[in-house]
């Protein structure tokens, strides 16, 4: 029996964050379970290829998604903001209050997706948000870089996939994971290198990160009824 993915409204929006104008994608499924945004990694955007099939994933599931970019063009050509944690952090902080100001499901539990130096990024933002975040999602990530000041102030269930084949991230993913003190699980997957390019190993990392969302802003939201 084949199951078709629930019908979705797809908006192109700006978000107005810093005094700067960032571009993005609202795709909202009918019944959202919740809605995840997306913090990409350093040189990426919206339009990120891994991104966006995790977020066609996550929408299957019945889970609104925002891709967006968290760098104007001219910022992003600059190699320093592109490793900016407290900057990428303020313009996904700025995205969140967008989301609860502008759109139609303010009630709706919001997760993170970070990729890369997103991950810090969403894993800063978490720790400053609180319990308006339902659960965070790292691939790939930077997590190390939120820094020892933030990791322990995060109270969002997060989870960190990493691939098998990226030893030195696999490290820095373990010292992060020491310090978050709240529900947490740590996946490796079999064969993935950094960018998870081998066969499968994406699709894996987005059946996990999808089972993850499910689970907690699922459970937020029939919590909040």
């Amino acid at each position: 029996m084949h199951t078709h993915p629930p019908p979705e409204v797809v908006s192109s929006v700006e978000i107005d964050a810093d005094a700067v104008l960032l571009q993005g994608e609202l795709a909202l499924p009918t019944q959202a379970k919740g809605v995840v945004l997306f913090a990409h990694g350093s040189g990426s955007s919206r339009h990120s290829p891994r991104n966006a099939y995790v977020a066609g994933v996550l929408r299957a599931a019945g889970l609104g998604t925002l891709l967006f970019d968290l760098l104007t063009a001219a910022e992003d050509r600059d190699y320093s903001t592109r490793f900016d944690i407290a900057l990428l952090t303020s313009r996904l902080v700025a995205a969140t209050h967008w989301i609860l100001r502008e759109t139609p499901v303010p009630a709706l539990p919001i997760g993170y997706f970070g990729a890369s130096t997103g991950a810090a990024a969403a894993l800063s933002a978490a720790a400053e948000m609180g319990t308006r975040i339902g659960a965070v999602v790292s691939r790939g990530g930077r997590p190390d870089l939120a820094g020892a000041a933030a990791l322990p102030r995060v109270t969002a269930p997060t989870l960190l996939i990493v691939g098998a084949r990226d030893p030195a991230v696999i490290a820095l993913n373990r010292e992060a994971y020491a310090q978050l003190g709240c529900d947490k699980a740590l996946q490796i997957v079999p064969g993935a290198t950094h960018l998870f390019e081998e066969p499968g190993t994406l699709e894996q990392a987005a059946t996990l990160a999808s089972e993850w969302f499910v689970r907690w802003l699922g459970a937020a939201n029939r919590t909040s009824r």
